[in-house]
């Protein structure tokens, strides 16, 4: 496995500098933004789009580092009920696709989007209850009227391009959890999966083990993001973890995104390496900083300090024990 970076947390130096910098420490491949939240600091889709000769001076760029290009990012909402948003976001990632297939890069990382519950409605509606009888309702009618149609022309476009699109299951999302990544993959095709980041799944109550073992047996794991969260009980036994509260108010949050090792600590990650690579999995860790409890340099130091001695360098050897 690769120990790889998500660059925006550097996305106020250059390229070349953000480079060497992570390669400097150690790391060995980098996921770009190209779009939507994630911003282009680093890669202007547009100015790299259809033309060899810059995609050429980025891939040499890339390899004088000795690193590579994991994945590209672009997370936005392509099932936005304002239709000129929706139809962006869609070509936002259409694009994405077009570029990692012309760059030679397996992976595009998103969100799922997140619709309206009705087609009346105006906003996005993140359902997390049955009842009342409406919400299954909205539910059914963001799945099968919106969600299942648009996704299955985008993942089309994926398969004709030979690239992974990786869903970062996320609340206020569709799919923020591993059976709606599965629901989502079924009903489109192969070329759906998982960029799996467990931080989101954590104070959902989700076993981070155990969904990469449940969307691993479904070869469903495309891409990996490396972030961890710390979970504060002392305010989660009053609210709970379902927590408004502005992220920078940490001191009365019940859960932070943290650097890894912060959150769980290392003999958790190195189990879930180990169970990454039970399932098959063997591309990258891709660090993404957002803990603002420290800086982006020191954030992504510690946590490529701890991935490097949780990731395996070598391919297993003969079992000559049995």
């Amino acid at each position: 496995m690769d120990v790889g970076v998500l660059t925006v947390t550097l996305g106020d130096e250059s390229l070349p500098d953000a480079l060497g910098y992570l390669s400097g420490l150690g790391v060995d491949a980098v996921e770009l933004g190209c779009g939507g939240f994630p911003g282009d600091a680093h890669l202007p889709r547009e100015e790299y789009l259809d033309d060899e000769g810059a995609q050429s001076d980025l891939l040499d760029l890339v390899a004088e580092h000795d690193l590579r290009i994991s994945a590209l990012a672009t997370h936005n909402n392509p099932l936005h009920p304002d239709e000129d948003r929706a139809e962006r976001a869609a070509t936002e990632l259409r694009e994405a696709i077009r570029l990692a297939d012309q760059l030679g890069v397996e992976n595009v990382n998103t969100f799922s989007g997140l619709p309206a519950g009705s087609p009346a409605d105006e906003v996005p509606n993140w359902i997390t209850a049955p009842w009342p009888p409406e919400h299954a309702e909205a539910l059914e009618y963001q799945w099968e009227d919106v969600a299942i149609p648009r996704w299955t022309a985008l993942a089309d476009h994926a398969a004709d391009h030979g690239v992974n699109v990786c869903i970062e299951m996320h609340p206020n999302m569709l799919v923020y959890e591993p059976t709606g990544l599965a629901r989502l993959r079924e009903a489109t095709n192969e070329r759906i999966g998982a960029n799996f980041d467990p931080s989101h799944l954590y104070w959902q109550g989700i076993d981070v083990t155990e969904a990469v073992r449940y969307l691993g047996e479904r070869d469903a794991i495309h891409h990996v993001h490396a972030k961890d969260t710390a979970l504060y009980e002392h305010n989660a036994r009053v609210k709970g973890y379902l927590d408004t509260t502005p992220y920078t108010e940490e001191s009365d949050r019940s859960w932070l995104f943290r650097s890894i090792g912060y959150g769980h600590g290392e003999a958790h990650w190195k189990d879930v390496v180990s169970t990454l690579r039970m399932v098959g999995y063997e591309g990258a860790l891709s660090i993404e900083h957002e803990d603002s409890l420290t800086s982006g340099r020191e954030g992504l130091e510690k946590a490529v300090d701890v991935l490097r001695r949780a990731v395996f360098e070598t391919q297993p050897g003969e079992a000559h024990w049995v």
